[in-house]
C-alpha cells in the first residue's frame, strides 16, 4: 500500500504512518474528488475512528459513515463506543501517538472513561458541514466563497 501511495504521489502528513492513515489519504487524493453523486463511505478503520464502536465486533473497522457529494464531505457520523475498557485502550494508544508528535490523535481523558464506567446507552451522532452544503447549493468551487468569517493566516 505504501508503494501504491508513493506511485500516486500521495504524501501522508503523519509522524507514524499506519495502514488506516494510508487508506484515508489514498481515498482523499484519488477517490473523494470523483464522488459527485451522493455517496456513503462506511466502516472506517478503527485506528482513525477512536471514538466509534467496532462493526459487529470486528476490531479493524467501525460503525462510522461519511456522506460525500460533489467531492465534499457533507456529513460524518458514527455509533459511539460505549465500552469503557475498549475506549480506554484506544485513547491510551492515541495518547502515545500524541506524545510522539501525532497531532491528530485524541488525548487520554480519564474523566470520560470514568463516566463510561457508569454506563452509556447505545448512542450515535451525526455532524453536518453546512458550509460545504452551501458551497454545493451555491454552485461555488471553494469553501472560501461561502464562509462568513474566514480564517486568516498570520504572516
Amino acid at each position: 500500500m505504501e508503494n501504491f501511495a508513493k506511485k500516486n504521489q500521495i504524501i501522508v502528513k503523519a509522524k507514524i504512518i499506519t495502514k488506516g492513515k494510508l487508506i484515508d489519504e489514498i481515498f482523499k487524493k484519488l477517490i473523494r474528488p470523483n464522488l459527485i453523486e451522493p455517496t456513503f463511505l462506511i466502516n472506517h478503520p478503527t485506528e482513525i475512528s477512536p471514538l466509534a464502536k467496532n462493526y459487529f465486533k470486528n476490531p479493524l473497522i467501525t460503525e462510522r459513515m461519511q456522506l460525500y457529494l460533489a467531492g465534499f464531505e457533507i456529513a460524518n457520523g458514527f455509533s459511539e463506543l460505549n465500552d469503557p475498557k475498549e475506549q480506554e485502550k484506544r485513547l491510551k494508544e492515541h495518547q502515545k501517538l500524541l506524545k510522539k508528535g501525532e497531532l491528530e490523535s485524541h488525548p487520554y481523558d480519564k474523566t470520560f472513561i470514568e463516566a463510561l464506567e457508569y454506563g452509556m446507552p447505545p448512542t450515535a451522532g451525526l455532524g453536518i458541514g453546512l458550509d460545504r452544503l452551501i458551497t454545493i447549493l451555491a454552485n461555488k468551487k471553494s469553501l472560501r466563497n461561502v464562509i462568513y468569517f474566514p480564517f486568516i493566516k498570520k504572516d
